[in-house]
């Protein structure tokens, strides 16, 4: 038996990895509605199902009142204690069927309101991913607010309730055709009443469902000015402008209150009426049936099975008003996703795989720069031409970039990601243990990885930070790495380019948050670890350039001198760009000390704290 049991959870468990593994397959982007029922067909066994049980659950509801009359016919007016007690076990079977099949219905709808939204999710994220650094460009973070954190469990949740409101529309039929066999006028009623209660629900759903595409796209812009005012808090302090941008976004805080509040009456309104008319023809039913068994045409248990079928109907009208309510809602919901997944990527898709060629040099047409197969090479230049370089040779957008002398848009893009990496200052640090940050691919295990992880962090120059963590590398860090200082975050996002070790490992500004003598350590560990590999280094550092095997002058996006760090030194360009960004960095170096030994400050304050509490 306990082997059964176990077999059984093993299949189950086998069919969830299977479901959680399995490729998305291509979603249908013509149209909200079009994805929802594409959603739908990709999950028609779960639904069908669903279907099928609220169904029994809902049927048996119905049935309920049915055989409670027949005992009052039967058993209670006709003295029948036999009869009495046979239909009160029919009472109990129908209620243990609507028990057994409403946990089934539990199970499915959880299925049909997680699946869905995991799977839009995975379209969602890879789409985002397709998008690479262009994310920013083409889509607004209100929309990716809204869709990562409301829109994708709206689509889930639109097809389980779907399932409900099925359910409900066959158990309504049911009781329908029941109220017409027993009193066709009470059955009249009925079925004249219902299709107006939604009618009227169905409009006041349309109207709700304008109100909050409007209140998602108020949403969407109050997020995208908060995250504007938050990233350039900075600048607006220096030219004096917090006072008018707080005013603006106040303003549009109470233009989305107002929207909100509209949207709310609306919601508020649609519940009110579908509570109001179904009680409304529950009480219409009542009054009917008492008067027709005033006047013997209905018999008492009839008139208890009646008013059982007028409670009874409030459930299903409700379900049946609530999914379409909730239609509306997943609509607006898929609209906004389908408008994230109709982002097209600046990047040509390129082949789906082929062999990647051996190791060879990179080299950008455009600019005449080439990276040979092994060295560590520096190029001087703007940041704005750091940046069209770095996004050239690192296939972040389409160029006549090669790579062992083959265009890289011909190369497979996954084969290029594994070759070459671009790692810059905006980089990310996300949550969860620093070994994980680290190595997220897990390629390191074991001593002989631990051994080149803790490699990669000296190089980086960031022992002292791992080792001042409680856990070192296994301690858990914020999103963005917030508890660490500019520089210290610039460090760890090296140290996990290093631990990466690509063929190509394209550097921009790597030191430019950190004092000189660190710098000095992180141009050495750069050196040191990368021997033997291609190393591409966009930087103004003296060290840099000194340690640097080759060194070129980019300016206006060409290659105007080459050479060593010393050569270039007579060059009065080179000289002058050299010295004017290092002096940039300097000052812009001065501001992140002062921070960092703040912060130094504070956690000796905490730890003299701490000590104190505990001698105390």
């Amino acid at each position: 038996m306990e082997a059964h049991v176990g077999a059984g959870r093993t299949r189950r468990g086998r069919a969830v990895d299977d479901f959680f593994e399995r490729e998305p397959g291509t979603p249908d982007l013509r149209g909200p509605w079009r994805y929802l029922i594409r959603m739908a067909a990709r999950h028609r066994r779960v639904l069908l199902l669903d279907c099928l049980c609220c169904m029994v659950w809902s049927a048996g509801l119905g049935l309920t009142p049915a055989v409670i009359g027949q005992a009052v016919n039967r058993g209670l007016v006709a003295r029948d204690e036999r009869a009495l007690v046979g239909w009160g076990l029919a009472v109990l079977g129908v209620g243990a069927v609507g028990a057994l099949s409403a946990v089934f219905v539990e199970r499915l709808d959880t299925r049909l309101r997680v699946e869905p939204a995991y799977e839009t999710l995975r379209f969602v994220t890879r789409t985002v991913c397709e998008l690479g650094p262009a994310v920013g460009r083409k889509v607004s973070a209100g929309d990716l607010v809204t869709v990562g954190v409301s829109d994708i469990n709206l689509i889930g949740q639109t097809l389980e309730v779907g399932a409900r409101g099925i359910g409900g529309l066959a158990g309504f039929v049911s009781v329908a055709a029941f109220m017409l066999a027993a009193s066709w006028q009470v059955g009249l009623l009925v079925l004249t009443a219902v299709p107006v209660v939604l009618v009227v629900t169905t409009r006041l759903a349309r109207v709700l469902r304008d109100r909050q595409g409007r209140l998602r796209a108020h949403q969407r812009e109050l997020t995208d000015q908060a995250v504007d005012v938050v990233r350039g808090l900075r600048v607006l302090r220096g030219i004096g402008g917090e006072q008018l941008f707080a005013a603006r976004y106040r303003e549009g805080s109470q233009r989305l209150q107002a929207t909100a509040l509209r949207q709310g009456r609306a919601s508020a309104l649609l519940g009110a009426t579908r509570t109001f008319l179904p009680s409304l023809l529950l009480a219409g039913v009542v009054a009917l049936a008492g008067e027709l068994v005033l006047h013997q045409r209905l018999s008492a248990g009839q008139m208890v099975a009646f008013y059982g079928y007028a409670g009874y109907l409030v459930i299903p009208t409700n379900q049946i008003t609530f999914a379409v309510s909730k239609a509306m809602q997943g609509h607006v919901a898929a609209e906004n996703v389908v408008r994230l997944l109709r982002t097209a990527p600046d990047l040509a898709p390129g082949p789906d795989a082929g062999a990647m060629p051996g190791p060879g040099p990179l080299a950008d047409p455009d600019s005449g720069l080439r990276v040979p197969v092994e060295g560590l090479t520096a190029v001087v230049c703007t940041p704005a031409d750091a940046v069209a370089l770095a996004d050239r040779l690192g296939r972040l957008t389409d160029s006549d970039a090669t790579y062992a002398g083959r265009r890289l848009t011909e190369l497979p893009l996954a084969g290029v990601r594994e070759r070459i990496l671009v790692t810059t200052a905006e980089e990310h640090l996300f949550a969860g243990p620093l070994r994980r940050e680290l190595d997220p691919t897990d390629r390191l295990s074991g001593t002989d990885g631990d051994a080149r992880l803790r490699a990669a962090v000296d190089a980086a120059a960031a022992r002292d930070i791992v080792e001042a963590l409680p856990d070192r590398l296994d301690t858990e860090i914020a999103s963005g790495g917030r508890e660490f200082s500019g520089g210290q975050q610039q460090r760890l996002r090296l140290a996990r380019a290093l631990t990466a070790d690509p063929e190509v490992l394209i550097l921009v500004d790597p030191t430019s948050a950190v004092d000189a003598t660190t710098e000095h350590r992180m141009a050495e560990g750069i050196a040191r670890l990368r021997r033997g590999r291609a190393t591409l280094v966009f930087t103004t550092s003296t060290l840099l350039l000194h340690r640097a095997d080759h060194v070129a002058l980019v300016l206006d996006g060409a290659v105007t001198a080459e050479g060593t760090h010393r050569d270039l030194l007579a060059d009065d360009r080179y000289r002058a760009l050299v010295m004017r960004w290092t002096d940039a960095a300097a000052a812009d170096g001065a501001v992140a000390d002062g921070a960092a030994a703040d912060g130094a400050a504070a956690q000796a304050g905490t730890a003299d704290a701490g000590t104190t509490e505990v001698v105390g």
